[in-house]
């Protein structure tokens, strides 16, 4: 067993962890906090489920460092050495309000550049899987949609933009409707790649600084599926790039056209 292939068990075991610990608080009338603005929510479920991630990747690799969403885990992902990419709760507010599309996330990066993810989402009894060998959803080999027409795409805007960033989330709204043939939007970005990953819809796009926790692994998903992810400039996505462009490869010139009209007319 190689080093990467044992990670993605690793992750997958972990995520599956603390997606556990999460599931038990979901739709139990949870006491629900806020950080940084009126909609950023937190709950105790978030901190029990990234304790219980991170016990579990200790187990196999207790020297690892983390990235995380929750407490004092780092929100950087380093340019060297083997890291750990959590997110316990990525779609805290769909949690919060009892939808079902939220996911715990699990990431394995070395030296900079993912190589295995698991994203469970416990309420929908989905697990995303990428490793060496592809990408998977609940065991079966999962690729990007073949649509090659634009106007038959499904896309949707990833990241939500702030309340002093509205008029850049209604051009992104105004490009995709424009140019595609449908919009959706889920609240949870990782479960949004997922979905890109498993052909389920055709890109996602946002001009917005991605943190690592919601990214790494539904980018190392779409890779691995056989998508194509860059920054909203073209060039190849890594963390901390500018916004994140993610679809199946046969039309990401209309996805990075759409996402550069977003406050192009400021």
């Amino acid at each position: 067993m190689t080093d990467h292939t044992e990670r993605a068990l690793v992750a997958e075991r972990a995520a599956h962890a603390g997606a556990e610990v999460a599931a038990a608080g979901f739709r139990s009338g949870i006491a629900v906090e806020t950080k940084g603005n009126k909609t950023d929510y937190v709950t105790q479920a978030d901190r029990d489920a990234q304790a219980r991630v991170i016990e579990s990747l200790r187990e196999e690799f207790p020297e690892d460092a983390v990235v995380g969403e929750e407490e004092d885990a780092l929100k950087e992902v380093p340019e060297s050495g083997p890291v750990w990419v959590v997110d316990p709760i990525d779609g805290t507010n769909n949690f919060v309000a009892d939808i079902q599309i939220w996911a715990t996330s699990v990431a394995a990066v070395v030296d900079g550049e993912p190589v295995a993810a698991a994203n469970v989402l416990p309420a929908l009894d989905d697990v995303y899987v990428s490793s060496e060998a592809g990408a998977t959803l609940n065991g079966a080999p999962i690729s990007v949609s073949e649509r090659e027409d634009p106007e038959t795409f499904v896309v949707a805007p990833t990241i939500w933009w702030d309340f002093d960033r509205r008029d850049e989330y209604a051009d992104a709204c105004r490009a995709i409707v424009e140019r595609f043939g449908d919009m959706r939007r889920f609240g949870c970005a990782q479960a949004t790649l997922s979905m890109v990953a498993a052909g389920q819809l055709e890109g996602t796009l946002t001009n917005v600084e991605v943190n690592p926790w919601d990214s790494v692994a539904g980018v190392h998903l779409v890779r691995q599926a056989g998508g194509t992810v860059t920054d909203v400039h073209g060039d190849r996505w890594v963390p901390g790039s500018d916004g994140l462009v993610a679809s199946n490869g046969t039309a990401h010139d209309e996805l990075l056209a759409a996402a550069q009209e977003i406050g192009a007319n400021e």
